[in-house]
């Protein structure tokens, strides 16, 4: 932005001038102007979901304020509601976008790698880039139906993951039944929830996350 210097002056010279005054005009008028395009909102939103789905996921979603949110997408907390009405809002957007993500990286896994992963210390030591299920349903009970939803539609979403089986061709499981899947998914989560809840260092911690691996690929 052009700064403005205003000096009083005893005679102006509009000739020598004008073309002084008319830049100035020109420079505030732009300024003012300015105006994020719908594509630049669409990826400043788009920053702001993937940082507060890994926040969100670290420490809860009474752990943080929509001032770190923003902070931590490079932004300042007064653009906040520019982009989302409530932080309950963004809450769902979040999870729901984690939810697709995670759907897609775990697409050409094959069932027993995907339990060997998630019932792992390499998953329990990673919150902010783990499942959202696991991180979050205790928090999202106490939220609003919004939030609920999201994670209803991300549940579902994982249990047709896992029901889908692996290739017979290939050797892989036989598609799994629904009931199959809610027993497994709700293993898994319950592993890494206790896991968790204990102390870094505990051998509890371990011995809970090999039990329910071990059972879990060997019932596949």
């Amino acid at each position: 932005m052009m700064m403005v210097v205003i000096k009083t002056v005893k005679h102006f010279d509009d000739g020598r001038h004008q073309c002084i005054v008319i830049a100035c005009r020109r420079e505030i008028k732009g300024t003012r102007g300015m105006k994020v395009t719908k594509a630049q909102a669409e990826a400043n939103r788009a920053r702001i979901v993937d940082a507060a789905a890994v926040l969100f996921r670290e420490r809860g979603y009474d752990g943080v304020g929509v001032v770190d949110l923003m902070a931590a997408a490079g932004f300042t907390h007064g653009g906040f509601y520019n982009h989302f009405g409530s932080k309950a809002e963004l809450m769902a957007e979040a999870a729901a976008s984690s939810f697709v993500q995670s759907s897609a990286v775990n697409a050409d896994v094959a069932v027993a790698d995907f339990v060997a992963h998630y019932a792992s210390r390499r998953h329990r030591d990673a919150p902010g880039s783990g499942c959202t299920i696991a991180a979050l349903s205790g928090d999202a009970a106490r939220q609003p139906d919004e939030v609920k939803a999201a994670f209803a539609n991300g549940i579902e979403r994982f249990l047709a993951d896992l029901g889908r089986g692996d290739d017979p061709a290939q050797g892989g499981a036989k598609r799994a039944s629904r009931a199959d899947s809610i027993e497994t998914l709700a293993q898994l989560v319950g592993a890494i929830v206790l896991s968790r809840a204990c102390p870094d260092d505990s051998a509890l911690s371990d011995e809970i996350l090999e039990v329910c691996r071990s059972k879990l690929i060997a019932s596949r």
